[in-house]
């Protein structure tokens, strides 16, 4: 054990919120993707995500307690504000996007919408199984492999995002084109903001290995 764990041990309280954190935003990622598959019932489920996005500000807000009160995290303090923020902002955007078919009076999604719905989904489990992996640090290669995948399906997005770009600017529809831009482009925020968590838990990863 680190001589600096013996004499201040880490607050793990800080694992467990992390870990619902990521638990809840593959949740909502989930109901995304269950959305775009079958168009129904919009307000409903946008309210239920909209419960899982406002139990997410909870988590950070929770998170950003502790650290503000120098209750000590098990890695850097700004890693783990910098984490909290990502996931945050992953299920904000999950949030805005279906906010926006709503509003927009959307009455179907298309296949870049599910396509783009299924990549920030599957980054979500990947990130949800390296923040778990984070509580022994038993294997920090682990947690870079997902990290990876999760760069790689970012990648993914960014070309769904311009093929649905080039088919969207081949229509006629300047309203359609406002409303159709605004979501791609949320969705694929979503995924960079996967990309952001992955980053930082990939420094951790690589910092713990290094000591």
């Amino acid at each position: 054990m680190r001589l600096k764990h013996l004499i201040m041990p880490p607050d793990k309280v800080y694992f467990d919120l992390l870990e619902r954190q990521a638990a809840n935003v593959a949740e909502a990622a989930h109901q995304l993707l269950d959305f775009t598959k079958n168009f129904t019932n919009i307000k409903e489920k946008r309210q239920e995500i909209e419960v899982l996005e406002h139990t997410g500000d909870e988590i950070t807000h929770e998170i950003y307690e502790r650290l503000n009160r120098k209750i000590r995290p098990p890695f850097d303090p700004e890693d783990v504000s910098k984490l909290a923020s990502a996931l945050d902002e992953v299920l904000d955007y999950i949030d805005g996007t279906i906010e926006r078919m709503l509003y927009y009076g959307i009455q179907s999604s298309d296949i870049s919408m599910i396509e783009l719905a299924k990549l920030i989904y599957l980054s979500t489990v990947e990130i949800e199984a390296a923040v778990k992996s984070m509580r022994s640090m038993k294997d920090p290669q682990y947690i870079e492999e997902r990290c990876i995948e999760v760069n790689r399906l970012e990648n993914l997005a960014d070309d769904e995002l311009s093929r649905a770009m080039t088919a969207l600017f081949s229509t006629d529809d300047p309203i359609a084109i406002i409303k159709l831009k605004d979501i791609y482009d949320y969705l694929e925020m979503a995924t960079d903001y996967c990309e952001d968590v992955a980053d930082v838990l990939s420094d951790i990863a690589i910092r713990y290995s290094s000591e």
